[in-house]
């Protein structure tokens, strides 16, 4: 008598989706992107010992909770929380964010293809201050987010790209398929942000060898600036537009403030009149993108050709 044998089933039809959410203190924001992912196979919050019901919350919505200790940034989390996902693709999302129906259904699409794909890169649509921000470098704004699992690690750097193993797929800059970002509200979120993120970024640039240098706290807002304003046409989103790229521009001021602060607050020989041909070299950048920011095809090439001649 013959053996009866098993059927084979097609691996990708049977792999299933784990939703990764990181939180600390986000109760104001925790079930609506829970409730957005409620179609996943399984939805992981790893709580950073919040002091408010966001574990409560998550727990009350059929979420899987797990603890890590309290970091300043999310990145070294990420990791030990995507470790701890039970299924074969990895969804990561911040507690700010949320995914429309239709993006939903290209992920599932994807999934169930046989597809080589290990990774794929996902537009991000930033509301900021109540608008929709599309220039200055917030659109399309590419995140990867949606991977196999142990295909895509992040390193303990903040806000940089993880490192990916494997092919990836780059999803269309639509609206449809954008995960969508509830940045930053108020002023006050914005510079609570910053002012947290800033003291790491400076951190970072002291490990890596960086010496304070004065002329920094002029030329590094204002390139920041420039490239946000100018270069990237910030000027397109109105005041939103201007008023980000000064918010951005700060925030590079505040981190070598920061590092000067870390330094010990140390005087450093400085000459009015060096202070002064900086200035004037600043400000024949700034003339240069009046006259021509809203005109040339290539714009962010000319500006970082700019900014290299200057090095």
């Amino acid at each position: 008598m013959q053996q009866r044998v098993s059927p084979v089933y097609n691996s990708f039809m049977i792999q299933k989706i784990s939703v990764v959410i990181n939180t600390c203190n986000e109760e104001r924001d925790i079930a609506r992107v829970i409730k957005s992912v409620q179609w996943a196979d399984e939805i992981l919050v790893c709580d950073m010992q919040s002091e408010d019901d966001t574990a409560v919350i998550a727990k009350r919505l059929g979420a899987r909770v797990i603890f890590h200790k309290r970091m300043s940034y999310v990145e070294p989390a990420r990791n030990f929380a995507i470790s701890k996902a039970l299924h074969d693709w990895v969804l990561v999302l911040d507690p700010d964010e949320e995914v429309p129906e239709s993006l939903a259904n290209r992920m599932r699409e994807q999934v169930g293809s046989n597809s080589v794909v290990t990774y794929v890169e996902i537009p991000r649509k930033n509301m900021i201050f109540g608008k929709w921000i599309k220039a200055s470098g917030w659109w399309p704004d590419y995140v990867i987010r949606f991977f196999k699992k142990n295909s895509v690690v992040w390193s303990g750097v903040i806000h940089v790209a993880p490192k990916t193993l494997g092919q990836g797929l780059k999803l269309p800059p639509e609206e449809r398929l954008a995960i969508i970002h509830h940045n930053y509200t108020s002023i006050s979120q914005y510079l609570g942000k910053l002012n947290r993120y800033t003291d790491v970024q400076a951190k970072d640039l002291i490990h890596g060898g960086y010496k304070f240098n004065w002329v920094d706290l002029i030329r590094k807002p204002l390139g920041e600036f420039l490239s946000r304003y100018f270069a990237t046409k910030g000027y397109e989103d109105g005041v939103h537009g201007l008023v980000l790229s000064l918010l951005q521009a700060f925030s590079f001021l505040v981190v070598y403030i920061k590092i000067w602060e870390m330094d010990g607050f140390k005087e450093k020989d400085l000459k009015f009149s060096e202070v002064k041909v900086e200035f004037k070299t600043a400000s024949k950048e700034v003339d240069y993108w009046l006259k021509y920011g809203n005109l040339s095809k290539n714009l962010l090439k000319r500006f970082m050709q700019r900014a290299a001649n200057r090095l």
